[in-house]
């Protein structure tokens, strides 16, 4: 049975229902690993990051110009001798009444000095600056401390790292950080019609794509995949490989012979190894997802049409995924209103996902136009779009509606 057959049995779960019990379900893993700060992107933070010192450690200069005590310069400003010249990387001699120091951007401020004059309002005249314009306490000064303090909590166990979070660790001197360890994800897929790419193509027969999309898939999360390669459309060889894959992985994910077919063997293998707790969802494509557990190993089977595939992990494989590796707070994807350039005159009992490109309009504002293929085997659609049209069950849209779009950048990271 196609994913995309319009019947509705009263059976299908609603997506937020189906959502929340896939990440109630979820165990985040409890190893740890210790990994350089550099190599630490995409991981998981095991414990709080804590400041073992104030950021900046001192008070320095915003900018370059002229460091000075405030109340050395008359309201309207005057005229310092520069006694004294402060690069960045230097320290300088506390700060004679009277005078000026010379500073560059980063710079620590001398002691006795409370402000920074931008060089462009001053006129600098041999061994003496004119200050042109008022000055006041704490002009163009960053404080100690005032991004971290020593003993604050920095970030919280359970932050996805990315770039700015190495960054900050790096500013603490930090050279190694304590993250969860990867998470190791078994994939498989089950078709008799299904070869590796590099072979040639029998009558009948087509090319294993979904082992690569999951591949990629997990590999952009961080994950650790084994392949299992492809499983023949019998119960026996489908029950060997659930078993194999749940001894040796923290999850499992099957694509394909998750539908009612005689040849769809993978619902039944799991019911006689294990427990199945959700199967068929009020959407499309992808409305035979099939969630369980193989032992204690948790278990997600996909449609086998390559756009279901891509559809399900996305909106589900991978919040669950992300709850596994310990992240913490909101893993659903987050969306995005625009304006829809496509008219959708008939209303579906399932919500729809469609693939679309979001681009800016004539005006500057963004508009959402659909793929014109609605078939979950064309997966050439999905290069064609950069995100997803989420289109409610029961309604029609026409040009110039509000639609949500949910990003591709939101769904493969």
């Amino acid at each position: 049975m196609s994913d995309d057959c319009c019947s509705a049995p009263a059976a299908m779960r609603p997506m937020e229902e189906a959502l929340e019990l896939l990440l109630s379900r979820a165990r985040p893993v409890t190893d740890t690993d210790w990994v350089d700060t550099g190599q630490a992107l995409g991981r998981v933070l095991a414990r709080p990051l804590v400041s073992p010192l104030d950021v900046p450690p001192w008070d320095n200069s915003a900018m370059d110009g002229y460091a000075v005590n405030s109340a050395d310069l008359p309201r309207g400003g005057g005229a310092l001798r520069v006694a004294q010249r402060v690069p960045a990387g230097a320290r300088g001699q506390p700060l004679e009444t009277g005078t000026a120091a010379r500073i560059f951007t980063g710079a620590p401020l001398p002691e006795g000095a409370d402000a920074v004059v931008m060089q462009e309002v001053c006129a600098r005249d041999g061994d003496w600056v004119r200050i042109e314009a008022p000055v006041s306490p704490g002009e163009n000064v960053r404080s100690r401390g005032e991004d971290l303090r020593a003993g604050g909590r920095v970030l919280e166990a359970g932050t996805l790292l990315g770039p700015q979070h190495l960054g900050l660790a790096a500013s603490l001197g930090m050279s190694r950080v304590l993250v969860y360890r990867r998470l190791k994800v078994a994939i498989f897929s089950s078709g008799d019609e299904l070869v590796m790419p590099g072979q040639g193509l029998a009558p009948g027969q087509i090319y294993n794509s979904n082992q690569f999309t999951l591949h990629g898939l997990l590999q952009s999360l961080g994950c650790d995949p084994l392949s299992l390669g492809i499983v023949e459309d019998s119960l026996d060889a489908t029950c060997a490989a659930l078993a194999r894959a749940a001894g040796e992985a923290d999850l499992v994910l099957a694509s394909g012979g998750v539908s009612v077919g005689e040849e769809d063997h993978v619902k039944p293998a799991v019911e006689k190894l294990g427990t199945l707790e959700l199967w068929q969802l009020a959407i499309r494509p992808g409305k035979p997802l099939a969630f369980g557990h193989i032992g204690n190993t948790p278990f997600i089977g996909s449609p086998g049409n390559p756009v279901s595939l891509f559809v399900t992990f996305s909106l589900f494989a991978r919040p669950f995924i992300r709850r596994m590796q310990g992240v913490v707070g909101d893993v659903a994807p987050r969306s995005l209103w625009a304006t829809a350039d496509f008219d959708w005159p008939r209303a579906g009992i399932r919500r729809e996902f469609a693939r679309a490109r979001l681009e800016n309009g004539d005006d500057g504002q963004p508009l959402v136009s659909v793929h014109t293929s609605r078939s979950s085997g064309v997966l050439s659609s999905v290069t064609w779009a950069n995100g997803l049209a989420v289109i409610p069950e029961n309604r029609t849209l026409v040009r110039g509606d509000r639609v949500q779009f949910i990003p591709f950048s939101e769904l493969l990271t």
